[in-house]
């Protein structure tokens, strides 16, 4: 998205916001849950055509699920925001080569799964379902993937899960919104009728769904994998994250981005497992 997109958006928004500001938030926070990429493409289908694929179901939305046999412990990928399970596919390869159970899914309005909108608590309700149908003993997760994952363990017994990696992953919905209002330039009007829109709708502020909320009471093993020059979520959000998550280990790297994608940190994950 250029520039000069959000800025007209983000104009036209607080414009309606004056007039009418529970419309203004409900476009706004669609607009923020909507997503532009993430979709499957050509070059994509051969790799996850090598898996066996199934679906789960969350209310009305079809959860499309990957499996790649093995004979060691399942391991759940859930990948973030505008990606698919194709961003996987180096780490599934390894995986693949020390034979664990591999499960990967696309998140609700990504690749191949269902639905239009996208938000963590959906997401979280989506991953209960599949670590209900897969018992996986670890999760990894990317972005807002690792988070929802996280929320979906706070708010549900999900015994099977023993250990979590989290790449990048946002420590505070509320960082996330803010973010978004000020790239859209939206005046506090608005930003206040979005926390509104928030506690209707999910019955909680943006604000609930933070490290203090979600992992304080989460015992399992975990390592936190972050790097210093991360543009879109900051190392700040791990620190935080390592704060309340007692046992979890912080790996810091530098220069690879929010991607995370590396044989350095493949190697960090390898040796988590087999820890």
């Amino acid at each position: 998205m250029s520039k000069i997109i959000p800025q007209i958006l983000g104009k036209t928004i607080n414009s309606l916001g004056l007039i009418l500001p529970k419309l203004a938030a409900k476009y706004a926070v669609k607009l923020f849950s909507t997503p532009q990429k993430g979709k499957i493409t050509e070059d994509q289908t051969a790799f996850l055509n090598t898996a066996i694929k199934d679906s789960v179901t969350y209310n009305d939305i079809t959860i499309q699920t990957y499996l790649w046999g093995g004979s060691k412990d399942t391991i759940l990928l859930v990948h973030g925001w505008e990606s698919n399970t194709f961003r996987w596919k180096d780490l599934i390869e390894l995986l693949q080569q020390e034979d664990y159970n591999i499960v990967a899914i696309d998140a609700p309005a990504h690749g191949n799964s269902s639905n239009k909108i996208f938000n963590a608590p959906l997401y979280s309700e989506c991953i209960h379902e599949v670590v209900k149908t897969y018992k996986p003993k670890i999760i990894i997760g990317h972005s807002i993937g690792a988070t929802a994952s996280i929320i979906a363990q706070e708010n549900h017994d999900l015994p099977s899960v023993e250990k979590n990696v989290l790449l990048g992953a946002p420590s505070n919905l509320a960082i996330s919104v803010k973010n978004y209002a000020n790239f859209m330039g939206l005046n506090n009007r608005v930003r206040k009728a979005i926390d509104a829109y928030y506690l209707k709708h999910f019955n909680h502020l943006p604000s609930h769904y933070c490290a203090e909320n979600f992992y304080k009471n989460n015992h399992t093993a975990g390592i936190i994998i972050h790097d210093k020059q991360d543009k879109i979520i900051s190392y700040r959000e791990a620190l935080d994250i390592k704060k309340h998550y007692k046992n979890a280990e912080l790996i810091k790297t530098r220069g690879l981005g929010h991607r995370l994608k590396s044989d350095a940190v493949y190697q960090h994950i390898l040796e988590f497992l087999k820890a």
